[in-house]
């Protein structure tokens, strides 16, 4: 029998819900409509198909199970290995197949998570077997609507997302974007399944899901590379590389944690903590004076440059 989720709320799933590890859950999720508008709608999820299950895969079968947003056997997923299959398998207890055309035949949604270079090759092998009622949902980098449906012989209901890495927690951000075929509750669908990776922001303008794969997708890279520069310095004044490790991870966590908490803006934040002629206040003039915000932008857009090119090197192909 199929799963339901009861959705209520506007355009965000927080990724905090802990319902019961199987069976019906009620989510506040992202929804459009009657469910925007807080009336609580039944969605009935149905089969899932995952084409490629990698780490952002595996991520969103666990939190879907996790959260009882489906049962294992509305699972289906295909891997060309016959090792990973029987892991999942043993993992999970959901269906793995070895071929795309077989995992998508019958699937209420059909998720690609496969590479950007080889998704052109897997959409022209689906395309003969896929149904009209059947929605499409793309996480890879990089790849346009447009993309989706031309290669599926102009199968109008597609989306595109993008998460981040700590989706592989449950702790992620994703944004996404679908075409003007996609119903309201196939949205609704759409949502809850992203929602299993954290939160899942839904905007009507594809544009802006080019524009969060440099700002929250590419994000983590930006904060590693600030968590690994703080904890060599840490070691420079003379910590052990251990405990170095331990400060920084904890303080970036706590800052994130009551900065959540507290709804005031970053810079009120810092304030609160610099002194006049105090620490903080000298090492925010180093950074300043190092044009630390200005590299953040700068890689911010750059990242952001990438993306558009690798969309128009899709568009043109």
């Amino acid at each position: 029998m199929y799963g339901h989720v009861a959705i209520a709320g506007k355009h965000t799933i927080p990724g905090s819900v802990t319902p019961p590890r199987y069976g019906n859950a009620t989510l506040h999720a992202a929804s459009i409509g009657d469910v925007g508008r807080g009336i609580q709608v039944t969605i009935p999820i149905g089969r899932v198909a995952f084409l490629g299950t990698g780490a952002m895969a595996e991520a969103m079968v666990a939190g879907m199970l996790a959260r009882g947003v489906v049962q294992p056997e509305q699972i289906v997923a295909s891997h060309p290995r016959a090792e990973r299959r029987d892991e999942l398998v043993a993992r999970y207890g959901i269906a793995l197949v070895e071929g795309n055309c077989e995992a998508a035949q019958g699937a209420d949604l059909l998720v690609l998570t496969v590479k950007p270079q080889v998704i052109r090759g897997v959409l022209a092998e689906i395309r003969e077997v896929i149904a009209p009622e059947q929605v499409v949902l793309s996480i890879a980098a990089g790849v346009p609507l447009t993309t989706l449906v031309n290669n599926l012989g102009g199968h109008g209901a597609a989306a595109r997302a993008m998460p981040n890495t700590p989706a592989q927690i449950g702790e992620g951000v994703t944004v996404w974007a679908t075409t003007a075929s996609v119903t309201e509750a196939q949205r609704a669908v759409i949502g809850t399944a992203l929602g299993a990776l954290g939160h899942a922001h839904y905007v009507e303008d594809e544009k802006l899901v080019d524009m969060a794969t440099a700002l929250s997708g590419t994000g983590p890279t930006y904060i590693f590379l600030v968590m690994e520069a703080l904890i060599d310095a840490g070691v420079h004044l003379g910590f052990s590389r251990h405990l170095a490790e331990q400060l920084v991870i904890q303080t970036i966590s706590g800052s994130v944690a009551f900065a959540a908490q507290s709804h005031k803006h970053p810079a009120e934040l810092r304030n609160l903590v610099t002194s006049p002629g105090g620490t903080s206040a000298e090492a925010i003039y180093q950074m300043e004076k190092g044009g630390l915000r200005t590299v953040l932008s700068k890689a911010v857009h750059a990242a952001y440059q990438r993306t558009v090119t690798l969309r128009q090197a899709q568009e043109r192909d």
